[in-house]
């Protein structure tokens, strides 16, 4: 079992900065693969960030270039900076976590391919 617990969403004006963090707990096998996900009222969720626990990462091509998902496996967390917020940035920011999605010759943190099991209860993150 694992626990996704999520921290520092708030209220910040166009242009500003924010940094989400996930403490994930139980088996670090499940806490493999780590991502960021988003939904705004009336949209469907949408993977932000992701994170192995290698350090390769993936990106919404939306939030590429402002946003930085970084881990620290000794805490099980991982961080989500973000900077040059602008109102469509304005979702609840759910953090997810699972093993990885393994083939025959390679393994993979995508959530397209797998939809994540563990999930946060989310911190909202609203821009004006």
């Amino acid at each position: 079992h694992v626990q996704l617990v999520e921290s520092g969403g708030g209220s910040v004006q166009a242009g500003g900065s924010l940094t989400l963090s996930c403490i994930g707990s139980g088996d670090t096998f499940l806490n493999s693969c780590m991502g960021w996900f988003r939904q705004a009222p009336g949209k469907e969720r949408e993977a932000v960030a992701t994170t192995d626990r290698d350090g390769d990462t993936t990106y919404a091509d939306s939030v590429k270039g402002r946003f930085t998902i970084s881990r620290d496996n000794e805490k099980n967390t991982i961080y989500l900076q973000m900077t040059n917020l602008q109102p469509e940035d304005t979702a609840m920011y759910t953090c997810a976590a699972d093993g990885p999605y393994c083939t025959a010759t390679s393994c993979s943190c995508d959530p397209a391919l797998d939809e994540y099991l563990y999930w946060g209860r989310g911190t909202q993150v609203t821009v004006s």
